[in-house]
């Protein structure tokens, strides 16, 4: 009984794996901070089976890292909200460092951050957040959870699903499609910028889309994983705002 128990608090202290850290991230990022996340959901974001799905998540209960229901799906509990922030820390702060010191592309940096984020220790971290000066947001503009766990939340919709007409400024964007992100910054539809919904063509579907000088025609797919939210007009000039 004594090996067991010692086998059990190793079990439950040790260090997160890969996989595990994978699967917080996952159910935070379809809004497990909060809500159930539903086995296929989540098989679905992994790519993986929903079989494999279970098993973790009753592994994720045991560590007490998620509070699972039996065919309904999981939430994250403090100690869960706790480890996919530090990892969503880690990860948003390599993207930009990968970016602004290394000057990498903002449309390469996903997949390469994807990996160091479960290779640097909180020294490295903390040396990294201090270099970059306590950042609070990644390239692609999604906030950067603080050494606390504490992340921003903001009320952001779709660029395509506001009125035409508005003045509005992209806060985030989708960073998993290459090529959509290098053509996002061709046309300088990047984080802080404003921009002016001109025209809406509901018989193709696309839109006229003012950004500083220039009007652009997008599809709805092309805007799609464009947040935005409105902007007082006297800064609705295509310029950056903070």
């Amino acid at each position: 009984m004594l090996v067991l128990s010692h086998r059990i608090s190793l079990f439950m202290t040790e260090e997160p794996t890969r996989a595990v850290q994978d699967y917080l991230k996952a159910i935070h990022g379809l809004g497990g901070a909060d809500s159930l996340v539903s086995p296929m959901e989540l098989a679905s974001r992994m790519g993986v089976r929903a079989a494999s799905v279970t098993g973790m998540l009753k592994r994720l209960a045991e560590r007490d890292l998620v509070a699972y229901q039996s065919g309904r799906g999981a939430m994250l509990t403090p100690q869960g909200v706790s480890e996919a922030r530090r990892v969503i820390r880690r990860h948003r702060l390599m993207e930009l460092f990968l970016t602004r010191v290394l000057g990498l592309d903002w449309s390469e940096v996903d997949a390469e951050a994807e990996a160091l984020e479960h290779a640097i220790s909180p020294r490295l971290e903390q040396a990294i957040a201090a270099h970059l000066g306590e950042p609070l947001e990644d390239p692609h503009g999604h906030p950067i959870p603080t050494r606390e766990g504490t992340l921003a939340q903001r009320a952001l919709r779709p660029l395509h699903t506001f009125q035409v007409g508005q003045d509005l400024v992209i806060r985030e964007v989708q960073d998993d499609h290459p090529d959509r992100l290098r053509r996002w910054m061709d046309l300088g539809l990047t984080p802080g910028v404003c921009v002016t919904l001109l025209d809406r063509h509901d018989l193709d579907g696309t839109f006229e889309v003012r950004v500083a000088n220039r009007v652009f025609t997008l599809a709805a797919q092309g805007m799609a994983g464009l947040l935005a939210e409105p902007v007082l007009a006297e800064n609705a000039h295509g310029t950056s705002v903070p």
